[in-house]
């Protein structure tokens, strides 16, 4: 980073005391640094503190009269090579994508023409929440590098992902920036690369199978445990391809998507994936299809007489396959003796793990997940927690088989 200029907005959150050792890390990396210092993050660490790290002048409000003389908020918007947020607060990242600058920071992000790259650090809770994804997306869409928060032992004494990452990541994640590496790949230093060099296929969503031109057969996977489980593998390295369904969720940042409708469409997609490391088949893939008719049935004809066909099964054919992955995953959504017809399952396709969910309540569609990993003589089971952090445990889950496997004996 030698010469390079960060501009770093310092949020307001009990991660901002990294925001010391984060400029001392750019500094030794050859880096500059000005800090821009929010209201709620003085609370944090001071601006003299700030300053004498960085050895700039700390800058803390949009009514500075010498600075504002000069329009000195346009000035440090734009001669930095990055803006870099962090911590980014639930708050401050609100108030990005709603194009809001009500403060120096705010106002700053507003006016920049420089890449932005925000670092989240909150509670578990305020960053699942509805509207932190939604912004989060906001964000992206708008060309911001969002780096996902660690997992683990929070401030407040909750676990769960919304952990700011240590200092020496968020460098990584600089250094990745200025050599132009890709955006929710492992260069951006939000999890540890250990699936670098890997291709992981993951499909998602339910299937249509069409009975007319206006009517299908469908079920009520939503693909959120699926998406989530993409994403989670991206930002552990993974080249990931997404087989999906039809839903209307964001692409997760470094996936590559394949949409689909049919069963039919969503083994060709899988089979030209293919060949990959490893496959985790989280599709409602639909068992049965009809002979869909050219024209819209009439109620007025009378109940159709709809003929089935079996649809292909994707899973095993994949385990029976000359391109078998080293590690194939299927999902088994139960109603009742979740763990028995897992088990009976992952013998019967011939795969590796089935992650077994109960979807008797609202799972399908909903925010939470509790699965059972039934593997070779063995049942894991976890709590219920939110799909990301299921989708989390899962890709460390995967990486730690793919990286023994990798070992010599």
């Amino acid at each position: 980073m030698n010469g390079k200029r960060i501009l770093l907005i310092v949020g307001g959150g009990i991660a901002a005391y990294k925001a010391c050792e984060l400029i001392r890390l750019i500094r030794k990396a050859g880096g500059s640094v000005r800090c821009v210092l929010t209201k709620s993050g003085a609370e944090f660490v001071t601006p003299m503190t700030l300053a004498a790290l960085s050895e700039q002048p700390v800058h803390t409000s949009l009514w500075d009269l010498k600075d504002e003389v000069e329009m000195g908020h346009i000035q440090l918007s734009r001669e930095a090579d990055v803006v870099l947020v962090c911590p980014a607060t639930a708050d401050l990242m609100a108030r990005m994508a709603a194009g809001i600058a009500d403060d120096l920071a705010a106002t700053l992000l507003l006016a920049t023409d420089k890449p932005v790259i925000a670092v989240p650090a909150m509670n578990v809770r305020m960053w699942l929440h509805a509207a932190t994804r939604r912004n989060v997306e906001r964000l992206r869409a708008d060309g911001v590098t969002v780096v996902e928060p660690d997992e683990g032992d929070m401030a407040c004494g909750e676990y769960g992902p919304g952990r700011l990452p240590e200092p020496s990541v968020i460098v990584d994640a600089l250094k990745a920036h200025f050599a132009g590496a890709r955006p929710g790949a492992a260069a951006t230093g939000a999890r540890p690369a250990d699936l670098a060099g890997r291709h992981i296929l993951v499909t998602a969503g339910p299937t249509h199978e069409p009975i007319d031109p206006v009517r299908v057969i469908a079920n009520r996977s939503s693909g959120k445990q699926g998406f989530a489980i993409a994403g989670a593998l991206a930002r552990r390295g993974a080249r990931v391809s997404l087989v999906a369904g039809p839903v209307s969720l964001p692409t997760p940042a470094g996936v590559d998507r394949i949409d689909v409708e049919t069963a039919e469409q969503m083994k060709a997609a899988v089979e030209t994936a293919l060949p990959a490391d490893a496959a985790v088949l989280v599709a409602a893939v639909a068992d049965w299809r009809v002979e869909s008719a050219g024209s819209k049935l009439k109620k007025a004809d009378g109940p159709p007489q709809l003929r089935w066909t079996e649809n292909p099964d994707i899973l095993a054919g994949l385990a029976a396959s000359d391109d078998r992955p080293a590690l194939l995953v299927g999902f088994a959504a139960e109603t009742q003796n979740v763990v028995e017809a897992a088990k009976t399952k992952r013998l019967r396709k011939g795969c590796d793990w089935i992650v077994a969910n109960d979807v008797s309540g609202d799972v399908m569609g909903g925010e939470r997940n509790r699965v059972h990993i039934v593997s070779s003589g063995e049942v894991e089971s976890w709590e219920e927690a939110p799909k990301d952090v299921v989708a989390s445990r899962l890709a460390e889950r995967i990486a730690i088989h793919l990286t023994r496997a990798d070992r010599p004996t």
